[in-house]
């Protein structure tokens, strides 16, 4: 058994990480379970359950009187209704869709854009579209219920104590109001601004561990847990503990199922001006401060891509093959138009796939990070991104991705990091804000070959098949 100081609860949309890290930032133990939606009535939702069995069996091995606090982590599109100690029903999977009958009736009721930061989402991305679906889906329970978002949903199972956080209510939900730093008149007008449990910070701790689970996974109920923040805010939070970027103006493009641009901007925004219809949206920071971001469904759009390849585009031994297969798809022009997950991303009405598709596996990789970085430059555009970058997450280690990306921006130096746990690092954070990331920031050296040219081509075929 490893004597941690700290566990890290990271729930995301595809998988569930639990982590013990040592007081100087150091990870100790991980284990990983992947999550599948369940099908309740004929609805997805969130494998709550299972996901509970993972956590504690999680701490259980984890578990020491060495440990002094625990860190939720999660996606920010999972929204808990509580009654009696309970679940009122498990939580809707953001991807399911709501009834065709009820969707516009949510859409003329939003808030606007310019008072949320949140643009109209498909299926349950917006989580008020979720609050909309449960009230009328439950109806009393509901009207009793107390609204948790995911993320304070693992605080409270493992506490008993109740709480709401401004990182995960100020996502894309709808629900809150970026420069006003309060919940929307959205929120109001419907009353779950009434029900959600209490507001908290992301770094308060908001209760100690149940005695029972204490007993059970062998940790001290003297184990404070913190109330913990939406994922996509801890990569950002872990990122600004890199000493060359820390205060300036900077980019944080997170890269998984979605890859999501946030720009910590030195001067004042006009939020108001994002194109919402390009999903471009603002969230919130750990500290309250509005973050103008974008995002694409980049990595859910890849996998799409090379499924029928099955080795991923960030392999080590591969990089060479696909580095060196760049030049010939160029010149070949072979391309991946958007979009590939519809609805989303900068170009969400469009509908994509290959042109002159070749029949080499690495040029078909290639080809698909040549597509997430043509996306990514315009998503970046769209925030006025500038001066710097810096990419982390698992797509950091694509080549073709972050080479082709910095050739596309020669005014911006990119940066990646080697961080494979930035999630829970940047959790991890929260309890020590002074932990500096192991490693330097690399400077990324940009594709030699004319992206320039492919890129005009590339707008020219988008333009014309929107």
């Amino acid at each position: 058994m490893q004597h941690g100081f700290a566990i890290i609860i990271d729930i995301g949309k595809t998988l569930s990480k639990v982590s013990l890290w040592s007081r100087d930032g150091k990870m100790l133990d991980r284990v990983t379970r992947p999550n599948a939606p369940l099908v309740l009535d004929g609805i997805r939702r969130l494998d709550a359950e299972g996901i509970a069995a993972f956590v504690l069996a999680a701490l259980a091995r984890m578990g020491s009187d060495t440990v002094e606090y625990i860190v939720p982590v999660a996606h920010g599109a999972g929204l808990a209704a509580l009654d009696g100690g309970r679940l009122v029903t498990l939580p809707f999977d953001y991807e399911q869709a709501l009834p065709p009958e009820m969707l516009p009736r949510y859409r003329t009721a939003r808030a606007p854009f310019a008072e949320t930061g949140s643009p109209a989402l498909p299926g349950g991305l917006n989580l008020g579209a979720q609050a909309w679906w449960l009230d009328h889906l439950l109806g009393h329970a509901m009207e009793r219920a107390t609204l948790l978002p995911w993320a304070q949903y693992w605080a409270w199972f493992v506490t008993g104590e109740a709480s709401s956080e401004v990182t995960s209510l100020g996502c894309h939900s709808d629900l809150w109001n970026p420069t006003a730093g309060h919940f929307s008149s959205l929120a109001e007008r419907m009353g779950w601004a009434q029900r959600f449990a209490p507001m908290a910070m992301a770094a308060d701790a908001v209760g100690t561990l149940k005695a029972e689970i204490a007993a059970r996974c062998g940790l001290s109920p003297r184990v404070r847990v913190l109330a913990g923040l939406h994922d996509s805010n801890a990569a950002l939070l872990a990122a600004r503990g890199f000493r060359a970027i820390a205060g300036k103006e900077v980019t944080v493009l997170s890269t998984g199922t979605w890859f999501i641009a946030m720009r910590l901007a030195c001067l004042p925004l006009n939020l108001a001006a994002l194109p919402e219809a390009r999903d471009c949206l603002v969230n919130v920071d750990a500290f309250g401060k509005p973050v103008p971001s974008a995002r694409f469904m980049g990595g859910r759009e890849i996998e799409s891509l090379i499924a029928i390849d099955t080795r991923q585009v960030d392999i080590k031994p591969d990089q060479p093959h696909l580095l060196a297969s760049v030049g010939p798809l160029l010149q070949s022009g072979g391309m991946v138009l958007p979009t590939l997950a519809p609805g989303t991303g900068p170009f969400p009405d469009a509908s994509g796939g290959w042109i002159k598709r070749p029949d080499d596996w690495f040029a078909r990789r290639a080809g698909a990070c040549l597509y997430a970085a043509l996306v990514a430059d315009s998503a970046l555009d769209l925030i006025g991104s500038s001066e710097r970058l810096l990419v982390e997450g698992r797509f950091a280690e694509a080549q073709v991705f972050v080479r082709a990306l910095a050739a596309l921006r020669p005014g911006t130096q990119v940066f990646t990091a080697n961080a494979h746990n930035d999630v829970s690092f940047g959790a991890l954070r929260l309890i020590d804000p002074d932990l500096v990331p192991d490693g330097e920031l690399q400077a990324v050296e940009p594709l030699g070959e004319d992206v320039k040219t492919y890129k005009q081509h590339w707008t020219r075929l988008v333009e014309s098949n929107q």
